[in-house]
C-alpha cells in the first residue's frame, strides 16, 4: 500500500492500514484540513466547495467521504459528480466558490486515487498553502460544526454543456472551419470521464464523423492509462482501421491531451502544446511559459512569432505563477498539458482539443504534415536510485560543477543547456531518487546525455 502527503493533495492506492494506505479515515482527515484551511484563510462563516471525480471503482467511496468531512465542517457541497479536472476548476469560478476538490489520480493505475486541492480561482493550491494543509493534518485538530451549521450538499448537473459551451465561445475556436473540413476523428477515453464530454465536444465542434474507443465510464482502465505512446496500440490502430484523420486521447481526469496521426504514428505528448501555441501566437502573438523538463521545441516556435518563452519548476502550480508574472498568452507542459488563459488558468485537454482541430482545419493540411513543420527533439526520462541518507544536494552540485561553462538554471534542480541539448536532474519528494531528464535531435544522443550522467552520479555515490 501507498500513502503519500504532499503539499498538491493526497493520493495513495485505495485500502490498508490508516497512514500506509488510502483509507476512509486518511480521506476524511486531509478534507477536514483542507475545510480548516478554507475557514483559516477566508475567514467568513458560510463556506462553498465544487466536487468532481474521474470514474475509477473507488471513486464514490471516496466521494462519500469528502462530501461527509466537508459537511462536518460545516461547508456546502455543490457536486458535479463525474466531471473532469478542467471542468471542476472552472465551476469554481462560475459558481463564485471558495475552493473544489477534484477526486482522480491522473494518470496513475486504477488502484489509486487522489483528493486535488483547488484555491477560490479554480486552480491548484501554492506550496505555503499545502504546507498549511500538512500542518493541520499533523495537528489532528478539526474544528466540527454543531448540528445546525453542518453543511449541505446540492447535486449540480449540467456543467459538461457548460464547459463545452465556454470552449465554443472563444474567439480562436471556429466549428465552423472545422466542419468544412469533413474530418473523422477517433477519440479514446480510457472508460473514465472523458466519454462523457470529449464526443459530445467534438461533435459540436463540427467533426464530420467521431469513432468512440473505451468511452464508457465504467472506470476499468483498458490500458495504462498515461497517454503515451506505447499505451496507444488500439486507438492507432482504430486511426488505421477506419481511415480516420486523426486520434485524440486523455488522461482519466482530462487534463492531458495525446495524438495519433492518419498514419497512426504518435504526434508526441510534447507537441500538443508546441502545435497549439503556433495557431495561439500566429493569431494573439504574446510570450510562451512551460516548464524545465519541457522540449525546447515551444520556444523554438515562440521566437519564431518574434516572442520571449519562459521556463517554470516542474509542476502546474509553477507554470500558472510564471505565466501570470509573463502575462504568457499560452502555456503548459510536455506531458500534454495545455493551459490557455483565454479560458482558465489550468491544464485543459478538452480547449486544448478546440483549438488543435481548428488550427488543422484552417491550414488544410494532414496531421502528419503539421508535425513535420516542428524541430525533431527527443526526450529520455530516467532515474538513479540513491541509498537512504544520501546528501542528492552534493550530488546535484557536483554534476552542476562537471558541466561548468554552460548555462546552468537552479530553480527546480539543475537544468544544464548544451550545445547538442539540456539535461534535467530533479531530487524526488517522495523517494530517494533522482530523476534524469535529456533532449536532444535524435533519440540517440538524448540517451548518450542521460548516461553521461548516470555514470558520472554512479560514481559519487
Amino acid at each position: 500500500m501507498v500513502l503519500i502527503k504532499s503539499i498538491s493533495g493526497i493520493r495513495g492506492t485505495i485500502g490498508g492500514d490508516p497512514g500506509d494506505g488510502l483509507t476512509p479515515l486518511d480521506i476524511v482527515k486531509f478534507t477536514s484540513a483542507y475545510a480548516a484551511w478554507i475557514k483559516e484563510s477566508l475567514g467568513k462563516p458560510d463556506l462553498k466547495v465544487v466536487l468532481g471525480r474521474d470514474a475509477r471503482v473507488s471513486g464514490e467511496m471516496v466521494e462519500t467521504l469528502v462530501c461527509g468531512a466537508l459537511m462536518g465542517m460545516g461547508v456546502d457541497v455543490l457536486n458535479l459528480g463525474l466531471a473532469t479536472t478542467p471542468t471542476v476548476e472552472i465551476a469554481v469560478l462560475m459558481e463564485k466558490a471558495d475552493g473544489g476538490i477534484i477526486l482522480t489520480a491522473s494518470h496513475n493505475p486504477g488502484q489509486w486515487n487522489a483528493l486535488k486541492l483547488l484555491n477560490s480561482r479554480g486552480e491548484f493550491i501554492s506550496a505555503a498553502e499545502g504546507q498549511r494543509i500538512l500542518d493541520i493534518v499533523e495537528a489532528g485538530k478539526y474544528d466540527y460544526a454543531p448540528v445546525e451549521n453542518i453543511g449541505q450538499v446540492t447535486n449540480v448537473p449540467g456543467y459538461n454543456q457548460k464547459h463545452i459551451d465556454r470552449i465554443l465561445e472563444l474567439e480562436l475556436v471556429d466549428p465552423e472551419i472545422i466542419a468544412k473540413a469533413g474530418l473523422k476523428v477517433v477519440v479514446d477515453c480510457v472508460n473514465s470521464v472523458g466519454g462523457l464530454i470529449m464526443p459530445a465536444l467534438l461533435k459540436q465542434l463540427g467533426v464530420a464523423e467521431v469513432v468512440e474507443l473505451y468511452c464508457e465510464p465504467s472506470g476499468i482502465f483498458p490500458h495504462n492509462p498515461e497517454p503515451l505512446p506505447e499505451h496507444l496500440g488500439d486507438l492507432s490502430a482504430a486511426v488505421q482501421d477506419h481511415g480516420a484523420d486523426l486520434g485524440f486521447v486523455v488522461d482519466p481526469d482530462v487534463d492531458r491531451l495525446a495524438m495519433i496521426d492518419e498514419r497512426g504514428q504518435a504526434f508526441g505528448e510534447e507537441y500538443t502544446l508546441v502545435a497549439v501555441a503556433d495557431y495561439i501566437l500566429g493569431k494573439t502573438p504574446g510570450n510562451t511559459v512551460s516548464n524545465l523538463s519541457s522540449s525546447r521545441a515551444l520556444k523554438y516556435v515562440t521566437e519564431k512569432y518574434g516572442c520571449s518563452h519562459f521556463a517554470s519548476p516542474v509542476g502546474e502550480v509553477h507554470v500558472v505563477r510564471v505565466m501570470k508574472e509573463n502575462n504568457a498568452v499560452i502555456g503548459g507542459e510536455g506531458n500534454g498539458g495545455v493551459i490557455y488563459p483565454g479560458m482558465h488558468y489550468g491544464r485543459d485537454a478538452l480547449t486544448g482539443t478546440a483549438l488543435f482541430l481548428t488550427f488543422l482545419a484552417s491550414q488544410g493540411c494532414k496531421a502528419s504534415e503539421l508535425r513535420k513543420r516542428y524541430p525533431e527533439y527527443t526526450i529520455s526520462k530516467n532515474k538513479v536510485a540513491l541509498e537512504p541518507g544520501t546528501d542528492t544536494e552534493l550530488i546535484l552540485e557536483k554534476v552542476q560543477n562537471k558541466y561548468e561553462g554552460y548555462p546552468v538554471n537552479t530553480e527546480d534542480g539543475v537544468k544544464i543547456d548544451l550545445p547538442e541539448g539540456w539535461i534535467h536532474l530533479r531530487k524526488s519528494n517522495t523517494e530517494p531518487i533522482i530523476r534524469i531528464y535529456t533532449e536532444a535531435g535524435s533519440e540517440s544522443v538524448a540517451e548518450g546525455l542521460a548516461k553521461q550522467v548516470i555514470d558520472l552520479i554512479s560514481g559519487l555515490k
